[in-house]
């Protein structure tokens, strides 16, 4: 009698826990919703984040903010995400670098991305701009391989920071051509565009939408695009494998994770959110002006695509022989 009725208890508390726990998912979100973006505000990654999270706040019915987490190619994020609790409340938007590259670039890391993440969906991705500073003599990309080639290491590049995808693009065009530029890393990509365009630094590697009005106006010249494909917005300016560099194809790409052990209900609820938005007409359109293209996911097809895309970058990284410290 007492051994059925102890296991009369136990499956009345097992049923009660299980109920809690459906009531806490059928609640959800109930308070504020974080995404932490792996660079500091004002980058290139704000223009999918900001309205990103506008978008969510009205699909989801609770706020949505920004956390700009700058710093060690993105590990400082990547690490706080992964730290967090498992319960659908901090998220990462982490890119190229943070998913799939920064295993390769840097010696050690402090996160797992199989182990420590749950993915939600590959939002979308877009190319990098080859732009220089007006002063630098060169209208194409031949001419600025020509120029690198005549005198090596005197062209400085800008970048949003060591092991950014606007690094690995830049690496990647110098190990084909068998030229030589000098880094010059940033903490963010606001803070490299605003050195090029003041004549500091010469050659930058940024997001179309970062750099589109200072095109227009004269102040950058736009030699290509990093991408497999011209962006919608800039339609005339030509991929650096039309320009000369066969081959070539390098960009940004933006996954949304959250912490392992992430509820599958909850990762349901944020995969079909996301996927809703990227419907909408004018977030895709907003996407799309800014060089991105909208893509959406399940979760599986992220976690596919995040192991193909670190083998490929494994073996150029290892090619090239790029290293972080």
């Amino acid at each position: 009698m007492w051994f059925n009725f102890r296991n009369a208890l136990f499956l009345l508390g097992f049923g009660l826990s299980a109920l809690t726990s459906h009531l806490a998912f059928a609640q959800y979100p109930n308070r504020t919703i974080k995404i932490v973006v792996p660079y500091p505000a004002g980058g290139g990654s704000d223009t999918i984040s900001r309205p990103l999270a506008q978008k969510l706040t009205a699909e989801l019915g609770q706020s949505v903010i920004v956390d700009n987490k700058g710093g060690a190619g993105g590990s400082i994020a990547m690490e706080y995400v992964a730290k967090s609790a498992p319960d659908g409340y901090t998220l990462i938007l982490g890119l190229t670098p943070q998913l799939a590259a920064n295993v390769s670039l840097f010696e050690k890391i402090p996160y797992d991305v199989q182990k420590d993440f749950t993915p939600i969906t590959l939002l979308a991705d877009g190319p990098y701009l080859l732009v220089v500073n007006p002063n630098v003599p060169v209208k194409n990309v031949a001419e600025l391989i020509a120029l690198a080639k005549a005198k090596p290491l005197e062209l400085n590049y800008a970048t949003s920071g060591n092991g950014s995808g606007a690094h690995l693009a830049a690496e990647l065009l110098m190990s084909l051509t068998q030229i030589k530029m000098v880094h010059a890393p940033y903490k963010g990509g606001a803070q490299a565009l605003s050195d090029v365009l003041a004549g500091h630094v010469q050659v930058l590697f940024t997001p179309p939408v970062s750099a589109t009005q200072h095109i227009q106006s004269g102040k950058l010249r736009a030699l290509a695009v990093t991408g497999s494909h011209r962006s919608a917005g800039l339609p005339n300016i030509p991929t650096l494998s039309e320009a000369g560099v066969p081959g070539y194809n390098s960009g940004v790409w933006y996954g949304v994770m959250a912490p392992a052990g992430t509820p599958k209900e909850v990762i349901t609820r944020l995969n079909q959110a996301f996927i809703k938005i990227l419907k909408q007409p004018d977030f895709t359109a907003l996407l799309v002006s800014s060089g991105i293209d909208p893509i959406g996911s399940s979760p599986e097809e992220l976690t596919q695509f995040i192991n193909k895309e670190t083998l490929k970058w494994s073996k150029i990284i290892k090619a090239a022989d790029i290293k972080v410290q």
